[in-house]
């Protein structure tokens, strides 16, 4: 763990009491305000007329930033977001990009507001530049932000603000990321806000300043200006609108829009159950060379119309997998505004007032300067908002009413791998830097009523793309072998999680080896969970065939279809690793499908004969996995439910006992829905819970702090096929496929791919029986 350096607590921003912060500015800088009375007499046309007009000028400050942009990490995979705020910078509206960003945004706004407005002042026509985590704005230094003050009448009227990842700015490792880094000082340079534009003029010392630090300078000086020009279009729409409808009405809707946001949430939050719900993940490797796991766990209580995510008991910072206090509030931003706010319109400003977050200091997903953090919200903010989304999830899961929202986990981790290296097709050999966004297509987590999306994108991103493998070809020398989806990568259920995909690329058009990054966790470890009894996704993995000889093979006319066909000498790539590929050796990455929902074994044979139909799962995931016979390609029923017998009695031969207890029933026709598997029911006048398949009593309040489950502990593998390499190869901590099953008819409760030491929330009885549906 790094030492904290004294001074740069100056750099840690935090949200704030709007009323003190307005307190504290000097009088050189006015607001613009409206009273309660002005908000309260706003017409309903008026204010969904205007409210529809800010969502309008959002889109078009994306539509400016991408045709401006030269980097396909915006162009084709819309890592992006942007954001107006009001005149403190609490966020109004947002776009549908990157939602991870959401809850980093107004931290930058509420900083540059306290350190930034005596000097050098903050001014119409200035624009500020960021990339510090700890002040905010992005989640890593990658996660560029350059957002602007509006004034109307010589008063602060609101903030736009532009945000991206940029390909690379600088540091020890290609793209800015050091797999071997242990502090923030072997990374790309954290720049706290600093004015880029001053009287709509560009700051030409600055920009110097800033993409000298570069390996691709003239991507980044391009983004910059498209990041300025989105914002010049975000003030001239938002003052077109103040000139059509006057700044105190503007200003009203503002208000209102996140007042009403923030009302619809805690209406529906007094609707759902009280209580406590728990949830672990791990990081597998925290930097180059290291073989340990990093844990991450959350407690989310709901009590009336307010969330509180306890992180206490995280693991200490350690390595890249750290993430700063903006990243933990967007990874929990990026699980509230899908899983609870799907229906209401996304003025975040609002949406964070109804949580709160409690974390020590210094740990993974609230790490001090200088830890190193480029992995940040892709490793340990994303793990937050999984783990977040899981808790969500199972609050939502009592409730029919609530089913389209209840979601396993999504692909679970972003698969990060940077070619870079010398472009020769040209005249005249120039660099490149190539950060893969394939994994962009990740498979979506089932639900209670359906499968999850095949390929269907990042939980986070919502309006993400895969890129064109055309386009990959004509700006870098690569060659795509394949990019297809993989069976048996969606996490087995009786909903299926939606598979994930599979790419491979080789150097063409280069004579000189490439450079390789390679940064990504859940190779060891699920990080894709399952709920109700569902199973995880596939693990990820990366291979280089050393030796594969592509460019003779390509001469004669060959064209390798898989990693068999591939050969050479093939090795593992590590979660964190830099490494090379040379000419005529190959480079295959195989990212991660979502969780599935339910028993597996409850699956609708015939839905699993259309997967196998549709290359979604493979004959041997069907019988292994899934208990499901196909003759002919179609289901042979009487061998479908004897094969379905024999994995449940293996079930029952391989579990470790469920301790004693009585082997009574309850009436399930009475019973209250706890999810898929499990209903709260009376028994002798107390509350208990059972099994909803065959009624067996699993919990009795009265004796038991623990569910009565069977429990299997095996090797990784005997999940099934999704399982894609041994966790030894990245970790010395024991790994096991883990699964409480009802001992009365064998149906999986839950299942995971967990370390042997992992704390098993699922059993809990308190988090079943001490929440009720709330009044309301």
């Amino acid at each position: 763990m790094t030492m904290p350096i004294p001074g740069s607590e100056r750099f840690s921003s935090r949200p704030v009491d709007p009323d003190e912060l307005a307190a504290s500015l000097p009088a050189s800088l006015p607001l613009h305000t409206v009273s309660q009375e002005q908000i309260d007499a706003l017409d309903p046309l008026t204010y969904e007329v205007v409210r529809h007009r800010l969502w309008s000028v959002t889109d078009e400050m994306g539509e400016a930033l991408k045709r401006m942009s030269g980097s396909p990490i915006v162009t084709d995979a819309n890592d992006f977001d942007f954001a107006i705020g009001d005149e403190l910078g609490q966020e109004v509206q947002v776009g549908l990009y990157n939602t991870m960003l959401v809850g980093a945004v107004d931290l930058a706004v509420y900083w540059t507001l306290r350190h930034r407005a005596a000097n050098p002042g903050i001014a119409e026509g200035d624009m500020f530049l960021c990339n510090d985590p700890w002040v905010g704005g992005g989640l890593h230094q990658n996660d560029v932000i350059v957002y602007q003050p509006v004034f109307h009448d010589g008063q602060l009227f609101a903030w736009t603000s532009a945000i991206a990842h940029e390909p690379d700015l600088g540091g020890v490792g290609l793209g800015s990321f050091s797999p071997s880094a242990t502090d923030v000082f072997s990374e790309a340079l954290p720049t706290p806000p600093v004015k880029v534009v001053r009287g709509f003029q560009l700051q030409d010392d600055v920009a110097d300043l800033w993409v000298r630090r570069s390996r691709v300078p003239m991507l980044v000086g391009l983004d910059l200006r498209a990041k300025i020009g989105a914002n010049s279009i975000g003030r001239q729409r938002l003052l077109s609108v103040i000139e059509q409808y006057g700044a105190d009405t503007v200003k009203a809707v503002m208000k209102r829009m996140m007042a009403d946001a923030e009302q619809r949430l805690r209406d529906k939050l007094r609707r759902l159950p009280d209580g406590t719900w728990r949830a672990s993940g791990y990081q597998d490797q925290s930097h180059a060379g290291d073989r340990s796991l990093h844990r991450i766990t959350v407690a989310m209580t709901k009590r009336d119309d307010h969330l509180t995510f306890d992180f206490t008991g995280t693991g200490p910072q350690s390595g890249v997998v750290n993430c700063t206090y903006a990243g933990m509030r967007g990874g929990v931003v990026s699980a509230v505004l899908p899983l609870l706010a799907g229906d209401i319109p996304w003025a975040a400003g609002g949406l964070m007032r109804c949580f709160d977050l409690v974390s020590e200091e210094g740990t993974l997903n609230n790490a001090t300067f200088p830890a190193a953090v480029s992995r940040g919200p892709i490793g340990p903010a994303w793990l937050t908002g999984s783990l977040v989304a899981e808790c969500l999830s199972q609050m939502l899961d009592r409730s029919v009413d609530h089913e389209r929202s209840v979601q396993a986990t999504c692909c679970g981790t972003w698969d990060t791998a940077v070619l870079a290296g010398l472009d020769e097709r040209g005249s005249q050999p120039v660099p490149f830097l190539n950060l893969l966004m394939e994994p962009m297509a990740g498979g979506y987590g089932a639900r209670p009523g359906a499968d999850g999306m095949d390929t269907g994108g990042l939980f986070c991103i919502p309006m993400g793309r895969i890129p064109d493998t055309e386009m990959t070809e004509f700006l870098y020398p690569l060659l795509t072998l394949w990019r297809r989806e993989e069976p048996d990568s969606g996490g087995p259920g009786r909903h299926r999680g939606g598979v994930s995909a599979s790419m491979a690329v080789t150097p063409y058009g280069t004579s000189v080896p490439m450079g390789l990054v390679l940064a990504s966790a859940g190779k060891s470890v699920a990080q894709n969970n399952g709920l109700a009894g569902g199973l995880p996704g596939n693990t990820g993995v990366e291979v280089l065939a050393r030796g594969a000889g592509m460019a003779e093979r390509l001469a004669a006319g060959e064209l390798p279809t898989t990693l068999a066909e591939v050969g050479g000498q093939q090795e593992f790539g590590a979660c964190y690793a830099e490494s090379h590929l040379a000419p005529g050796e190959v480079f295959y990455m195989h990212w991660q499908g979502g969780g599935g929902y339910g028993d597996p074994l409850l699956r609708d044979p015939e839905a699993v004969a259309r997967d196998v139909r549709e290359y979604k799962v493979t004959e041997h995931g069907a019988q292994e996995v899934y208990g499901v016979v196909l003759s002919g390609g179609r289901v042979d029923q009487e061998a479908t439910r004897a094969r379905r017998e024999e994995l449940r009695a293996g079930r029952r031969h391989r579990a470790a006992p469920a301790g004693p207890g009585p082997q009574a029933t309850v009436d399930l026709a009475g019973a209250r829905r706890l999810d898929d598997n499990l209903v709260e029911a009376r028994h002798d006048g107390a509350p208990v819970v059972g099994c909803a398949h065959c009624g067996q009593v699993l919990g009795d309040a009265r004796a038991e702090g623990r569910l009565r489950l069977a429990r299997f502990d095996g090797p990784s593998s005997a999940a099934g096929p999704q399982v894609t390499s041994d966790p030894a190869l990245y970790v010395d901590d024991e790994v096991v496929f883990r699964q409480f099953c009802c001992p009365g008819c064998w149906t999986a409760v839950w299942s995971g791919v967990v370390p042997a030491d992992h704390e098993d929330h699922a059993l809990d009885l308190a988090r079943l029986l001490t929440a009720a549906p709330s009044a309301g």
